[in-house]
């Protein structure tokens, strides 16, 4: 039996991983279908989102693990995979009963360097 070869054309494949940064840019156009405005618009909303959520954990109310749950949920619906994992870190130790001093902090160095971000976008667009 004769082994045929042939020409196979290869794509690029998405990465299997978040791309670097805070904003995975290819997720959030995937995300909004290409629509740029639709991306401005849920980034600028993400951007005030965080900030008022992350305010609200500070103080450690009884809903924190219900904020940090919906806080993940937005920052992968737009791509801010670094601010995720915070987030998923933190409503981790708020549902253990374990201190959440570290986890906090890293989730507010994760928002602060995804609204840099996200202003650098918008500020281009």
């Amino acid at each position: 039996m004769p082994l045929h070869l042939e020409r196979v054309e290869w794509t690029q494949s998405p990465p299997l991983a978040p791309g670097d940064g805070p904003i995975d840019v290819d997720h959030l156009r995937r995300m909004t279908l290409g629509d740029p405005g639709l991306e401005r618009e849920v980034l600028a909303m993400f951007s005030t989102q965080s900030a008022r959520i992350l305010g609200e954990l500070a103080a450690l109310p009884p809903e924190a693990p219900t904020h940090a749950h919906t806080l993940k949920g937005s920052a992968r619906a737009i791509g801010a995979f670094g601010v995720a994992e915070a987030a998923a870190n933190l409503e981790t130790a708020l549902t253990a009963g374990s201190d959440p001093a570290q986890p906090l902090a890293a989730l507010g160095a994760a928002i602060a360097e995804a609204r840099t971000a996200i202003e650098l976008i918008l500020g281009r667009s």
